[in-house]
């Protein structure tokens, strides 16, 4: 398996991590879930925003993974742009848990570019 393919499944198990962050607290409420994020504030709220966010940003990172796979781009492109991604997106859920606004929306942006990145190089094959 590619490095590529594994960046898909780490990517895919993030969003897990985010929330494993916000649902660590000894008052996490295992019968309301939902509820009990609702009503959280600070670190444990933005760690799930973080974690809503993992989950927005993935199905276009695995399409273009696929993508650029499937038009034959050289796999060291596309691993670099998915690892790129995958570093980037630990850092986006790292500051946005760390309540780091303005280095989140700009490891978001490299992540996001990663993504890009990965369709124009399949595109140009």
């Amino acid at each position: 398996m590619s490095i590529a393919i594994w960046c898909i499944l780490i990517a895919g198990l993030l969003p897990l991590v985010a929330v494993g962050v916000a649902k660590f607290d000894k008052t996490y409420d295992n019968n309301n879930p939902r509820d009990w994020l609702a009503k959280r504030d600070g670190r444990a709220k933005r760690a799930h925003a973080a974690h809503l966010n993992s989950f927005e940003a993935f199905p276009l990172f695995a399409a273009g993974v696929l993508v650029a796979t499937m038009l034959n781009v050289k796999g060291a492109t596309i691993d670099l742009l998915a690892i790129t991604f995958v570093v980037a997106r630990i850092g986006y859920i790292w500051c946005y848990i760390s309540n780091y606004a303005t280095p989140r929306s700009l490891v978001w942006f490299v992540g996001m570019g990663a993504t890009i990145g990965l369709f124009v190089a399949a595109g140009m094959k």
